[in-house]
């Protein structure tokens, strides 16, 4: 199996393709913007397919923003997004625990945006923002008091990540009866530049080896987000396109799901990624630079 080069699409074959749609499943960060930079064309690219009749959402496995928050930024960014096209890990990780009827109090390794996002479904936590350590590590093991409410662990983006937080989560988990989820498993995030940028799963994998655990992920390409995806926006799979710029995740839950997948090069995946490729499950149906290459065809044909 090999990948199609969209723009090497005939006129027909790319009309058959839309015509095979009716909802497209977009990532975010690599696809529509970098962080803090729009990609261009992508705006007039959501704008195009809107027009087309295809329904939209953004489907991204940040967890740093609300969904509310991450509307506000698609409109900076001159997307016309709605709260309800939003799918962020945030979201998700509180969803997890509302189906599970849960009713006592997380433990957040992660920013205010999971907070938020618990704080909507009236669920208690602790644990946001920074937890510098003061004295020894031995100090801290002696001095650490479980709170007997926690009941869960959720574990995202944390910038104050460091010992206290790994030993305290660490501790939790050591009772096989708390809740251990992970909002997503990316190690890698899209760079502005030549640096590396660490992702949330770094500090999951973290997390993991020291309490023997595997976290349950709620993200990108994992079981719950599909699910949740297909009842929420009632999705018919074989009529459904998955754009990303991730193999590992975007495409993956693509393939998983039956969606038709699109892959961008505007992200972490380089042509050779797809090129050396051998998992069917990790290669998309098909590449293209950028999602501009989209509008850039259908305006011309």
């Amino acid at each position: 199996m090999s990948a199609k080069q969209l723009t090497l699409l005939s006129k027909e074959s790319l009309e058959s393709l839309l015509n095979s749609i009716d909802t497209v499943l977009s990532d975010c960060d690599g696809v529509l913007w970098k962080e803090t930079e729009v990609i261009p064309g992508s705006p007039e690219t959501v704008d195009k397919l809107k027009e087309l009749g295809k329904k939209f959402f953004y489907v991204t496995n940040n967890n740093t923003k609300t969904r509310s928050e991450f509307v506000e930024k698609c409109k900076e960014f001159g997307y016309k997004a709605t709260i309800d096209e939003m799918v962020c890990t945030s979201y998700l990780a509180a969803m997890y625990l509302k189906e599970k009827k849960f009713d006592k109090t997380v433990y957040v390794v992660g920013g205010d945006a999971i907070a938020k996002e618990l704080d909507e479904v009236n669920i208690k936590h602790c644990g946001v923002g920074p937890d510098f350590m003061d004295g020894s590590d031995l100090d801290l093991i002696k001095q650490f008091k479980p709170d007997e409410e926690v009941g869960a662990v959720i574990v995202g983006f944390d910038k104050y990540f460091g010992y206290p937080k790994l030993l305290k989560a660490t501790t939790y988990l050591a009772n096989r009866n708390i809740h251990f989820i992970g909002t997503n498993g990316d190690i890698d995030k899209p760079s502005p530049n030549s640096n590396k940028f660490p992702g949330t799963g770094c500090f999951v994998k973290a997390i993991e080896a020291a309490s023997h655990r595997s976290a349950v992920m709620v993200g990108k390409p994992e079981t719950f987000l599909s699910e949740h995806i297909i009842k929420k926006y009632n999705l018919n799979p074989s009529r459904t396109l998955m754009i990303g710029d991730n193999l590992n995740t975007d495409i993956l839950l693509g393939k998983r799901c039956g969606f038709k997948t699109l892959l961008v090069l505007s992200g972490v995946t380089t042509i050779s990624d797809i090129k050396d490729q051998t998992n069917d499950s990790l290669i998309p149906d098909y590449y293209t630079d950028q999602l501009s290459d989209v509008f850039r065809m259908l305006s011309s044909n």
